[in-house]
């Protein structure tokens, strides 16, 4: 009995040896299974290889923080004194020394602009030209007109010149306005502009006929 234990014993330790031999003498039965994971790490590290010859081309901007103000030395500055960012800083606005020599009607000329360009108020009224506001106040003053407020209409035939000057229906119209007002000379002068602006409008008869009945009535002479 004791025979066949060892047999048996014996048996399994020679089993056992041959066994991890076996497994030490093939290496790549136990490698197997990693092989994919080793491959694909492989790859994962020769893409990333390629991105970083790629980056490493590229010039490194260095990283560095912001200087900050509580580090300027005083000293290194120097004495000169620039001039600040500030809104409150001034600047000079005055003209050369020489200019008064040099360009002696500057000071005459600028002021008889802001003269001219300043309405008796001091206000500066601007308007842009626009025919379509000029075409709309045509159309609100014969509104007016055709109730005979005469104002009313007067007021907007002249902001239609404003927005478009030289419109001659707009002209032609403020002229009748001013002849139903009785202010003949304006109307007069209003009936000639017409003529100027389309001497062979579709007015121009009637601007005739009424040039020579306010010329008759004003006594004054009709503009060649």
């Amino acid at each position: 009995m004791r025979s066949w234990l060892l047999v048996g014993c014996l048996l399994f330790v020679v089993g056992s040896v041959a066994r991890a031999q076996q497994s030490a003498g093939d290496p790549g039965k136990s490698a197997a299974p990693n092989a994919g994971k080793q491959d694909g790490s492989t790859g994962a590290q020769s893409d990333s290889g390629s991105s970083s010859t790629s980056e490493s081309s590229l010039p490194r901007v260095p990283n560095l923080p912001p200087p900050r103000s509580d580090r300027v030395q005083a000293d290194e500055l120097g004495g000169d004194v620039g001039e600040s960012s500030s809104k409150d800083t001034q600047l000079d606005l005055a003209p050369p020394a020489d200019d008064a020599k040099t360009h002696p009607q500057s000071s005459s000329a600028v002021a008889s602009a802001e003269a001219n360009a300043l309405s008796p108020d001091g206000i500066t009224e601007m308007r842009t030209w626009d025919p379509h506001k000029a075409a709309k106040d045509i159309e609100v003053g014969d509104f007016y007109f055709k109730r005979k407020n005469y104002r009313a209409a007067e007021e907007r035939y002249r902001d239609a010149l404003r927005y478009k000057d030289n419109d001659a229906m707009a002209t032609f119209r403020l002229a009748v306005c001013l002849e139903k007002l009785g202010i003949l000379d304006d109307a007069l002068a209003e009936y000639e502009s017409y003529l100027k602006i389309l001497p062979h409008g579709p007015e121009a008869s009637a601007v005739q006929k009424a040039i020579a009945r306010l010329t008759a009535q004003t006594g004054t002479k009709a503009a060649q």
